[in-house]
Formats: C-alpha cells, sequence, structure tokens
C-alpha cells in the first residue's frame, strides 16, 4: 500500500478553497463588496502613482533636455574674455575630451519692437554662424524660415532669428523688419542715448519652452558685439559637452585649459534651486502617494474580518477535519492577497497604458472640454511628458503588492487561532 502523504503548505485544495471564498454569493455581497472596492482602490491609486510619477521624470527630463541643450553646460568668464590670447585659449578648451562645441557669445537685454508698435523686452545673444548651427535644439527647430543669409554681410547682416512666441507677440513673420533697442548707447552731453536698430527676421524657432521662445533673439557675433558696444569682446564662453552628467570630471580639465584667471561655473550652479524644488516636489509626491497606495491596501482588512466572521462555521469544520492552523492563515492569507495582486496588476496596466498614449489622452480631454489642460506659459513646454521609469514602476508594484499582503495577515492570522468548539457552539 502507498504511503498517503499530507498537503504541503499552498497545496490544491488550499488554493482551490481560497479561490472558491472569492467568489460571489448572495450571503456574502458585503464581503464581495467590499473585495470589489478593494480592487478598485488599489487599481487606481498604483495606476495614480505610476502617472503622477511618470509625468514628474518626464517633466524633469524635458526641461533639462531643452535647458541644457539651448543653454551650456560649462561657463567661462573673467579677463579671458578681453585678453588677445582669446582664440588660442578657446582652442585649448575645445581639445578637452569630452567638450563638443566652444561658444563665444554676447548676450544682452535689450527692447524689441514690432513695426505695429508692440513693444516687449527680449534677450539677444549674438554667436557666430557655424556655432548656431552646432546648436541643434535651435537650428534643428526653425519652423519659419531658415539660416539663409545669417551672418552675410557687413559685421554679419542684419538678419535675425527668434522665437515663435516673440515673433507671435511682436506680431512679424519671416522678411517683416524687428527694431531692437539697446539701453547702453553712445554717451552724449545730455545723457546716455539707447542705440536703435532695424533687423530683418531671417528665421523662427521653436524650442517648446516658452522661457526661451517668449524673449531670446539670435544675432551674428559681429553685429551684437556692434550694437551693444562690445568692440571685439564677448560676455561669456559657453561650453557644451558630450555628456553634462560628466562635469565632476571634465571640469578640472576645462579650468586648467582656460588658464588661471578665469571663473569657470557649470549647469548645476545655475540652474540649482530650480532643480533642487523639483527633487523635492518628486520625493514628496512619491511618499504621498505610496501612502495612498497603503491606505487602499488596508481595505482588505475589512473585507477579510467579514469573510473570516461568515466562515466561521467552515472553519471550525476543516480544523475537525485535520486542517492546521497553517492551513487556515494560508487560505485566508491567499483570499486577501488574490484582491491585492489583481488590483496591483490592474493599475500597473491602466498606468503604462495611460503613459504610452498621454499625448493622444490629452488631446482628447482638450477636444471635448475646449480648454488647453497645459497651458505652456505655465508649464513651459507645449504638451504633458510623460517618461517610465522601470525602476521606479518596480518599486510602486512591490510596495503595492507588500502592503496587500501585509493588511492580509491580521484577520488570516485571527481566523487560524479561531476554536472551532466555539464556532460551533451556536450553529
Amino acid at each position: 500500500m502507498s504511503e498517503v502523504r499530507a498537503a504541503g503548505p499552498f497545496s490544491g485544495w488550499e488554493r482551490a478553497i481560497a479561490a472558491r471564498y472569492l467568489r460571489t454569493k448572495k450571503k456574502d455581497g458585503g464581503v464581495a463588496l467590499i473585495s470589489i472596492i478593494s480592487f478598485v482602490g488599489i487599481t487606481l491609486a498604483v495606476a495614480v502613482l505610476i502617472i503622477v510619477m511618470s509625468v514628474m521624470n518626464g517633466f524633469r527630463t524635458e526641461l533639462m533636455g531643452r535647458i541644457l541643450g539651448f543653454n551650456g553646460h560649462v561657463y567661462v568668464a573673467g579677463p579671458l574674455l578681453n585678453d588677445v590670447t582669446r582664440d588660442a585659449t578657446i582652442a585649448k578648451i575645445r581639445a578637452v575630451p569630452g567638450v563638443a562645441q566652444v561658444t563665444p557669445m554676447v548676450e544682452a537685454q535689450g527692447l524689441a519692437l514690432g513695426p505695429n508698435g508692440a513693444a516687449t523686452g527680449s534677450i539677444v545673444r549674438g554667436t557666430a554662424p557655424g556655432d548656431l548651427r552646432r546648436i541643434t535644439l535651435i537650428s534643428n527647430n526653425i519652423k519659419q524660415g531658415s539660416m539663409f543669409g545669417f551672418g552675410q554681410g557687413e559685421f554679419g547682416g542684419n538678419r535675425v532669428l527668434l522665437g515663435d512666441r516673440l515673433a507671435a507677440t511682436l506680431g512679424v513673420q519671416v522678411g517683416d523688419p524687428v527694431t531692437l533697442i539697446s539701453p547702453t548707447g553712445e554717451t552724449t552731453p545730455f545723457g546716455s542715448s539707447p542705440r536703435r536698430k532695424t533687423y530683418t527676421v531671417g528665421g523662427i524657432f521653436s524650442v517648446g519652452m516658452s522661457e526661451f521662445d517668449q524673449v531670446y533673439v539670435y544675432m551674428p557675433l559681429q553685429q551684437a558685439q556692434l550694437f551693444f558696444g562690445r568692440d571685439q569682446s564677448v560676455d561669456v564662453i559657453e561650453i557644451m559637452l558630450n555628456n553634462p552628467d560628466r562635469i565632476d570630471q571634465l571640469k578640472p580639465a576645462i579650468v586648467a585649459a582656460a588658464g588661471p584667471n578665469a571663473l569657470v561655473t557649470d549647469w548645476r550652479s545655475k540652474n540649482q534651486s530650480f532643480f533642487n524644488a523639483l527633487e523635492v516636489e518628486r520625493n514628496t509626491m512619491r511618499l504621498i502617494l505610496l501612502l495612498i497606495v497603503a491606505i487602499a491596501a488596508a481595505n482588505i482588512i475589512s473585507g477579510l474580518v467579514m469573510l473570516v466572521k461568515n466562515k466561521g462555521r467552515d472553519i471550525a469544520i476543516l480544523r475537525t477535519m485535520g486542517a492546521g492552523r497553517g492551513a487556515i492563515l494560508r487560505i485566508f492569507f491567499m483570499s486577501g492577497a488574490a484582491v491585492g495582486v489583481l488590483g496591483t496588476l490592474a493599475g500597473l496596466a491602466v498606468g503604462v497604458a495611460f503613459c504610452a498614449f498621454i499625448a493622444q489622452i490629452q488631446g482628447l480631454v482638450e477636444l471635448i472640454s475646449g480648454v488647453s489642460v497645459f497651458n505652456a506659459d505655465v508649464y513651459f513646454l507645449a504638451h504633458i511628458p510623460a517618461k517610465l521609469d522601470w525602476n521606479e514602476v518596480g518599486l510602486i508594484t512591490f510596495w503595492s503588492l507588500a502592503m496587500s499582503f501585509l493588511a492580509t495577515l491580521p484577520p488570516a492570522w485571527r481566523a487560524s487561532r479561531l476554536d472551532p468548539v466555539e464556532a460551533l457552539r451556536y450553529e
């Protein structure tokens, strides 16, 4: 006769009973309703956490990409800007491994006037045509016109590039005149006289960030030196790196190439407060939403407590038939954990799908409501960004499952400690 062995933990009969307790019955309607509420709550909490964190990751990535693509990664200032050896020093900086581009630049504020009398403040950047072409965030995003003729003519000519929002504010198109006024003009016996000159709009660019598209004007370096009275000097030497995250490794070599009198700063110090604020907001939001997931998982306790109360007779019968306390604990643990697992997987699917189609969802909502849900003037970007960080998605999934499993333990432990005699006494 073959030996009969006891069933091991999480055996087929335990899983069958746990699955049976999850099925809806008329007399257990309250339990079923609470289980459905728990499932929906966990699904929504996990989905919202994934969506919010992905949007914040995308927002940070998009901002960093545009800020670091529009501005330099390292800045060199000091006596070097006016020194006769500036070109030789720039060549040394270009030779540093990891340096992608070195751009001598004039940058100054001015007032821009359109032909219809519209006026707004602007920031004028003077760069050489070749350097501007290598700033791909500008040269690859010229929506109207082109760089043809930029930098050609006496002192670089009179063609300039404008951001699309600035052009819209001034009411100008490609080929229209735009007047720039410099606050630093010639000195007369009656005081300082602002310098004023009319240029031709050669192209209109859009980098997708209103902070830049609203105020920036690009003109040839020689023309900017003449217009702002810089003679042969520049305001800053802007350096682009192949990888801005390697700033700590590359900065010492750049400092050595720039010389002892140069003042070298990097993008972290220039934008430190902004990125620190984003990181603090991101961490705070993650903590709050993780707590919401824990609260949603806690609803499982209510459903299991009611299930244990309704199944007291079943528990007593199972105990008298030889089921141990561990088997009872595992049965009710699987019943509650199944709600958490299914809710987590559903939330994972909803969150990932929402992030994948967020642009289409944004367009549909704006079409139905007729309202812009992501105003570029407020949020700097023209669309809602979303970037899935799979490490973070894994953390969210693990947290939701852990909270669901923890929530099932107290009522499952109570079920395993139920006395069969007391359970059957009043049946």
